[in-house]
């Protein structure tokens, strides 16, 4: 395109006291952070007359914020979506300085394809399979909303044409940085970038690259979700990825096709979800399996999220995968927020620089369907640790990543063995629940002083090795092994052993109906380190008597820790006096910050044996 001729007119700031709050549909409050943004947004794009003209400067969206980087520009959408809303609160509906910038905008974005149809992102000749994938939902959006509007007809046919390079490209079966064979990773990207080529096929028809569409989306079906259910983010599970993104871009390429045809990917990836999340008894929401996490670790999603989310697009699964339910916030709660919003006298805040993600504007028209409280209620009730009282569940991917979910009378366990996807993940065990008192212990993710773990002198920890694991029927030391595709059958005392790549650590540990005890044998002195949760009100003492105090530090030597919360005992009991410490940390869970992680730590020499017993009841 041409590069300008100079300095482009300034959009002009919203007038004063606007916009009106409750002016928006309550589906529609999303947009107003945005709407107040528009302004400082828009008039950051360069407009000299050099090459950069129609760069989004300002660090809006994505790092690095560099001229090369395709991811910045991805805001075209909301700038086309602003310029076409006919809305009483949209002041800049046919605004000539919006659409001038905008025209800028996509000139800049279509200067940075490669002549192969990609787009760079962390380097200038990168060809970037996630910049390609968000370009062809977002510039497809953007044409959508020039044709709509009858403007830009010239740029619409620029976009039309690297639209069609762009699916030329990422649709290729041939393009191994997109489809791996045996297994596509980072599948929010792949799955995008399907999204993108539906749309752009709607709005320019072509008979061949809708056949290498459906067959791509074939094969994403096959080869994108892990035997175990989840869909890889990178080569691991990833709770977050998975609803927070990909859920979202499945419903757009459902919609964009036409049919559900990713719906049995939908519901395997709901059924595995449903065992890597406990909810609190209380009702504060859901604390995940975050140690096991092998991109972003979700540690807590609570009841009730803020209203600007862009998970909550996958809430229009809600109907056809009532397993989901329980990820989003309940309708008459989502309903009663909005209605205080509406009513909030003071004015809507701008988002800052880095806080604009695109995708929460462009979600909104495609919908939402969150679960009545009934509804997500009965999904809570139904999720496996709390509908069941006794099951071994053990998913294993052919990478030999283990992912085991154990549930007996007094816990939910869940726990990482084999070959960690990656460095972030954290081996072993990783959450310990009890249904009547909630979350008790959790590990935390790439971090060896947050994991459930045995830590050595170096403060490396057997968390961040691969764990060679050996089941067993009863104890490690009597019961017989049991292979992986038969642990599902064993009822009653799990043995289970693990190994570090370099022997290090041995841990044998066996799983009753009360409780479970590790036996630890290092070749150096070691520490049992035990990420606990706490909540104020819970009841912490040493085996001496003495208090621990929330929020504080505190030592002591002692044979045994005991928390008590409401009617449920869990004893942490090491057998022998060690001088043991409790260290608060810094992450809390849940927006009221209802609980706090402490570490609990107790050195242990080369041998340990740590048993962890509930209890319940007055005589506990």
């Amino acid at each position: 395109g041409d590069p300008g001729s100079g300095p482009l007119a300034r959009l002009a700031p919203l007038p004063a006291g606007a916009p009106a709050r409750p002016a928006f549909a309550a589906v529609e409050q999303r947009y107003a952070p945005y709407l107040v943004t528009l302004a400082d947004m828009v008039n950051d794009i360069d407009d000299s007359d050099t090459e950069l003209r129609g760069f989004m400067a300002g660090g809006w969206w994505r790092t690095p914020s560099e001229p090369f980087n395709a991811r910045i520009m991805e805001h075209v959408a909301t700038l086309a979506w602003f310029h076409g809303a006919d809305r009483p609160w949209n002041p800049y509906r046919h605004d000539p300085a919006l659409l001038a910038r905008l025209d800028a905008a996509i000139g800049y974005y279509l200067r940075l394809q490669h002549d192969d149809g990609s787009w760079p992102e962390y380097s200038p000749d990168e060809r970037s399979r996630a910049a390609t994938a968000f370009a062809l939902g977002y510039l497809s959006k953007t044409l959508h909303e020039l044709r709509a509007a009858r403007v830009l007809p010239d740029r619409g046919a620029e976009i039309s044409a690297a639209l069609h390079r762009a699916m030329t490209w990422f649709l290729d079966p041939g393009n191994t940085g997109i489809w791996q064979d045996g297994m596509v990773e980072f599948a929010n990207q792949p799955a995008a970038g399907l999204a993108g080529a539906a749309k752009a096929l709607n709005l320019d028809p072509d008979a061949g690259l809708r056949r290498l569409l459906d067959d791509r989306i074939a094969y994403f079906a096959a080869h994108a979700q892990s035997p175990a259910g989840f869909l890889y983010e990178p080569r691991g599970m990833d709770i977050a990825y998975n609803l927070n993104v990909t859920l979202t871009e499945l419903h757009e390429i459902h919609t964009e096709v036409g049919a559900p045809v990713l719906l049995p990917v939908v519901r395997r990836l709901a059924e595995w979800l449903a065992y890597t999340v406990v909810p609190e008894p209380d009702g504060a929401g859901l604390v995940s399996f975050a140690s096991g996490a092998a991109r972003t670790p979700m540690y807590f999603l609570d009841a009730v999220t803020p209203d600007r989310q862009q998970r909550d697009l996958g809430s229009v699964f809600c109907r056809t995968v009532p397993q989901l339910r329980v990820f989003y916030p309940a309708r008459e709660d989502r309903d009663a927020q909005r209605a205080a919003w509406a009513a909030a006298p003071e004015p809507v805040a701008p988002l800052a620089p880095g806080d604009t993600n695109p995708r929460i504007p462009a979600n909104i028209p495609y919908g939402e369907g969150y679960p009545t409280r009934r509804q997500r209620d009965v999904a809570i009730a139904g999720l496996p640790a709390v509908r069941f009282s006794r099951f071994t569940e053990l998913r294993v991917d052919p990478q030999d990543q283990h992912y085991l979910f154990l549930r007996r009378p007094s816990y939910y366990l869940q726990a990482f063995l084999g070959t960690r996807p990656n460095g972030v993940v954290r081996a072993g065990l990783g959450l310990l629940w009890h249904p009547a008192a909630g979350t008790f212990v959790h590990g935390g993710q790439s971090s060896n002083t947050e994991c459930w773990a045995t830590v050595l002198p170096n403060g490396g920890t057997d968390g961040a090795s691969n764990l060679t694991p050996a089941y067993h029927d009863g104890p490690v030391a009597a019961g017989p092994v049991v292979a992986p595709d038969q642990v599902a059958v064993v009822r009653g005392d799990l043995g289970l052993r693990w190994t570090t790549t370099g022997g290090n650590v041995t841990v044998a540990a066996l799983f009753t109906d009360t409780g479970l005890v590790r036996e630890i044998a290092t070749t150096m002195d070691a520490v049992e380190q035990v990420p606990l949760v706490l909540r104020p009100d819970d009841d912490v003492r040493w085996s001496t008597g003495s208090e621990v105090v929330f929020g504080a530090p505190a030592a002591a030597t002692a044979t045994s820790l005991t928390i008590t919360r409401g009617d449920v005992t869990l004893t942490i009991d090491w057998g022998r006096e060690a001088a043991a410490s409790v260290t608060p940390a810094a992450r809390t869970y849940f927006l009221d910050a209802s609980r706090r992680l402490h570490v609990l730590r107790v050195p242990h020499g080369r041998a340990g044996r740590i048993a962890y017993t509930f209890a319940s009841g007055s005589w506990a």
